[in-house]
């Protein structure tokens, strides 16, 4: 018997319900840490500091439905936001969707479990601080959120 494929094999962003939309998010956290963009040159550089609402530990944002109400410029991702938006890490699964690649294998829909973001080593757990601790932004520039993740390797049982 031939297994249909996935929904995020089959459609688009656009196309997808609000239920496969929010499923989409592997939870890294990634798109929760703040970003500053030179004025000047429109340079935009990554930081650790992660949003106030973020857990550090879950990678889960504290109050998710509400979360514009306490963070005014939080970004709402919809298909069109995705498609505009410079700044999402390239393991962001609303991103590879729509430049067309798969979900990597700790991605939670593949794996069946979202502890593997975690065990990959994708999430920003143990890697981020808060902003409520960090002090001025400019001193947490990194890279890392903006590159493609090296995953730490596939447990052998899933492989």
């Amino acid at each position: 018997m031939v297994r249909p494929l996935p929904f995020w094999e089959t459609k688009s962003l656009d196309e997808m319900s609000d239920k496969e939309w929010e499923s989409l998010c592997d939870g890294c956290g990634r798109c929760c840490l703040h970003k500053l963009r030179d004025d000047d040159t429109d340079a935009l550089m990554f930081t650790n500091v992660a949003c106030r609402l973020l857990n550090l530990e879950s990678c889960q944002c504290a109050d998710y439905a509400h979360r514009q109400r306490w963070v005014p410029d939080c970004v709402r991702l919809t298909p069109k936001a995705v498609r505009e938006i410079d700044w999402l890490p390239p393991s962001c699964a609303y991103r590879r969707v729509q430049e067309g690649k798969g979900l990597a294998w700790w991605h939670p829909l593949v794996s069946g479990d979202p502890q593997t973001v975690h065990d990959a080593g994708i999430s920003v757990r143990g890697r981020a601080v808060s902003e409520r601790s960090a002090g001025p932004f400019e001193h947490h520039i990194v890279d890392w959120p903006g590159r493609q993740p090296r995953a730490r390797r596939k447990p052998k049982e899933t492989q």
